[in-house]
């Protein structure tokens, strides 16, 4: 390149070199100063009183940047977190432009200034940093101040301790995005927060520059007992103000005003609107109201704008005390915490005035050995929302479900006072994890359980934590996840609350989408999960959530329909959504909520299954053994009917009653199936949670099985998984030849699924549909077969209009 050598010439290289050897011969811990603030040769030399304008930090090619690459993003790498790609690849060690620091940033500034004619293409960056990129010296220290720290900075005895804390990426969510004339939108990722652009914002040939930021604290003005913020703060900035037409901001929020005629009339889902973060706000009324989501025009324009979302009452009437006693308000939690886990390690319960959960959050608070730690980055594990239906006390306890790790005593039970869910700040809750013993670290599942004081509400989720830190000499040796989930124990039996389980009701199943088919689809070969239909049959749709899967050839969205008492997917472009009110005929789109169980638990007659996981794992959650022995057509037995030893917990009657439904589905094999009858009875208790976990669990097993030698393929394709890393997963399944046998090939391909899905966290929606997206992807999908896996998809999103048919909200008031 003609530019590059001239650059070269101009700088006067083995200069350069002499004095970075010098400086890295007096001082031994150079390279790994260098490495981690780009800044340390700007300050060395400014201490040897030298003034060399043409030293680049850059020790790669500048032209690198500009490059499109594969690999995977590491800006979340640190200390303890070196990028395991890294470590098994011996190619070259030259970064991607997604992975270049701002030094990198800095020297691209420098080459424009000695090539002003050289062109570098256009990265997408925030409209308020053009102005740095002509002073060098405020860019370094706007990059400081946007660090949370540098590693040089630290206390080297605290890092020496936990590897855990040196984490220094920026924890800012926001979005940039450039857009012209023909408009379009823009989505804060992991978000329902949305800009439109409409086309003919800007004149032909201008641009818009879009940035979008979420401040996870919203105003504490707009929270009283008239009003309660519902979203994050939103942070809006535009480049161009020379418009014609307005922008809409669209935001879901958590929550939705009573349909009763009080709360209808005192209050309403509002948006607050100020041009400075502190206020004052002021209510817009260009706003649309849809179920749960608010559309606002934004018509005076500024360069940054900052909008937040409320329900605002306008007076209290009694019995109501506040504004939540008008609404249905859903309360978000996530669970934060390192990259990899370490021997002792703090896990983050956070709560969240609104649903937008961000994947990294900064932790400022963290005490170790009575001293507070630097801020550190924790990365989230897991998530869950509960519907919340006015401020109250809540007690927060997590649990290890691994008898090889446990909560710090003091830490294992905190509160919340209803006091700071008013404020709809965030609010954390720290909890330390510490390993007994000198045992091989591996990951662990806990339980976290929220109980709400004076009541008897409780809601629970399990989170997995990741893996530890990987090892960085040879081959990683991966725990056996199949033995790990055998071993893992049941939580203590005295820290399980007494749950009372609805009552399944068997009714028409409520349905307010409709679709109307705008053509005929029959199938010379019938594919199971798809449904056939006439053009004008009207379908009942089972929600607006999409499903993505493999038709007769290739991928398409679906929706989730019913017809002919039949269920199971119809083609997206192929019918019209209408309304409950405009549906004329709907008698052949009826089904009942026990059709529906029934159907939906399809797909578990043919999955693959570890009885001695599923035993476990349903005796571990369900804490009512009555309640599941009467939905299983065992309503006859009572305490007699146990052995001595399985008296004492309840987790153990849980347990016979699975076994006593086992025996008598093995003695009746060509009638009855265990784990179909099992899951049809869980439905039938609201066990939803557990339905999910065995859902994704069987799943991932089945797919392990189908897969065989073909799960490389898709390691590459979901996880972009290296030659060598593929070859660590079946190292410990090798046999006397050094090769995996065919038939024991699945054990490699459930290792890298289960890993791959647990860091999902909760989302086990999410695991299903990359899975299906994935496996369809592939050069002989087995998808085009194997349909059980769109199949859960269907019964993961049928969950919710099951519940709201089959049980009564009034009983569990």
């Amino acid at each position: 390149d003609v530019n590059e050598s001239k650059l070269d010439l101009d700088i006067d290289w083995p200069s350069v070199f002499k004095q970075a050897q010098t400086v890295s011969k007096t001082n031994p811990f150079w390279n790994e100063l260098s490495g981690s603030n780009p800044f340390v040769h700007d300050i060395a030399a400014s201490n040897r009183n030298e003034n060399n304008k043409h030293l680049s930090i850059l020790k790669e090619k500048p032209y690198l940047f500009s490059k499109i690459s594969s690999n995977r993003d590491s800006l979340d790498s640190s200390g303890d977190e070196l990028d395991i790609d890294c470590l098994l690849r011996r190619t070259s060690t030259r970064r991607s432009g997604r992975s270049k620091s701002v030094s990198d940033f800095l020297d691209i500034v420098d080459n424009r200034r000695l090539n002003p004619h050289k062109a570098v293409p256009q990265s997408t960056a925030a409209s308020d940093m053009t102005w740095l990129q002509s002073d060098r010296e405020a860019y370094k220290m706007a990059w400081l101040s946007h660090r949370q720290l540098t590693r040089s900075c630290l206390d080297l005895e605290a890092m020496s301790h936990s590897p855990g804390w040196a984490q220094t990426q920026a924890t800012d969510i926001h979005v940039v995005c450039r857009l012209d004339h023909e408009g379009g939108s823009v989505q804060l990722p992991d978000s329902d927060i949305n800009i439109h652009v409409p086309v003919g914002h800007v004149l032909p040939g201008e641009f818009q520059e879009v940035g979008l930021k979420a401040i996870l604290n919203p105003p504490l003005s707009c929270n009283n007992e008239l009003s309660s913020t519902v979203s994050p703060l939103i942070e809006l900035t535009l480049s161009n103000l020379n418009t014609s037409e307005a922008i809409f901001l669209e935001v879901k929020v958590a929550a939705k005003v009573k349909n009763d005629p009080l709360s209808q009339v005192m209050s309403d889902i509002v948006c607050f609107f100020s041009l400075n973060k502190e206020g004052p706000f002021k209510k817009l009324e260009n706003c649309y109201i849809y179920q749960d989501t608010i559309q606002v025009k934004l018509t005076d324009l500024s360069h940054v704008m900052y909008a937040v979302i409320a329900v605002q009452a306008s007076k209290i009437q009694p019995p109501a005390t506040n504004v939540w006693d008008y609404i249905h308000r859903t309360v978000s939690v996530g669970i934060y915490g390192p990259k990899y886990i370490h021997p002792s390690f703090t896990a983050v319960f956070t709560v969240f005035g609104h649903n937008y959960i961000p994947g990294k959050l900064t932790i400022c608070d963290i005490k170790k050995g009575g001293k507070s730690m630097p801020p550190v980055v924790f990365q989230l594990w897991g998530k869950h929302t509960f519907l919340l239906e006015k401020p109250q006390d809540l007690n927060i306890s997590l649990v290890s479900c691994d008898p090889d790790f446990q909560v710090k005593m003091e830490d294992q039970c905190r509160n919340i006072k209803k006091e700071e869910l008013k404020t709809g700040e965030m609010v954390r809750q720290q909890f330390l994890f510490s390993m007994l013993g000198c045992r091989e670290m591996h990951f662990f599942v806990f339980l976290v359980q929220i109980k709400i004081l004076k009541s008897s509400q409780v809601t629970e989720f399990h989170v997995t934590t990741p893996d530890p830190a990987p090892k960085l000499s040879g081959i990683i040796n991966r725990p056996k996840r199949l033995q790990s989930r055998k071993e893992i124990k049941s939580a203590p039996w005295l820290l399980i609350p007494t749950i009372k389980y609805p009552k399944f009701q068997d009714k028409a199943l409520s349905v307010n989408t409709y679709g109307v088919a705008l053509k005929t689809v029959l199938r010379q070969n019938k594919i199971d999960y798809l449904l056939e239909y006439f053009k004008g049959d009207t379908i009942a749709l089972l929600g607006e959530d999409k499903v993505k899967a493999i038709g007769q050839t290739k991928m398409k969205e679906w929706y989730v329909g019913v017809l002919r008492r039949k269920i199971g997917l119809v083609h997206c472009k192929n019918v019209k959504v209408i309304s409950k009110e405009q549906a004329m005929d709907t008698a052949d789109s009826e089904l009942t909520t026990r059709n529906l169980v029934e159907q939906i638990a399809l797909p578990f007659k043919k999955l693959t299954y570890i009885y001695s996981v599923v035993l476990s794992t349903v005796s571990e959650s369900v804490y009512d053994w009555r309640a599941l022995a009467e939905v299983l057509g065992y309503s006859h037995m009572s305490l007699d009917d146990f052995n001595e030893a399985h008296v004492d917990k309840e987790s153990e009657r849980v347990a016979h009653v699975v076994k006593k439904m086992k025996q008598d589905c093995h003695a009746n094999k060509k009638k009855r199936l265990f784990l179909y009858e099992l899951i049809v009875a869980l439905l039938k208790i609201d066990c939803q949670g557990l339905v999910a976990r065995l859902t994704q669990d069987t799943i991932i097993l089945t797919s392990a099985v189908k897969l065989g030698k073909s799960w490389r393929e898709l390691a590459e394709k979901l996880a972009r998984l290296t030659r060598q890393q593929i070859e660590a997963y079946e190292v410990p399944h090798q046999g006397k030849s050094g090769a995996v046998a065919l038939e024991m090939m699945w054990k490699p391909a459930y290792d890298f699924l289960y890993t791959w899905a647990a860091h999902y966290g909760d989302g086990y929606r999410d695991v299903l549909q990359d899975l299906q997206s994935a496996l369809d992807k592939m050069k002989n999908p087995v998808t085009k077969q194997w349909r059980e896996l769109t199949g859960a998809l269907i019964l993961v999103n049928c969950m919710e209009v099951l519940r709201a048919s089959a049980f009564s909200k009034m009983e569990e008031e």
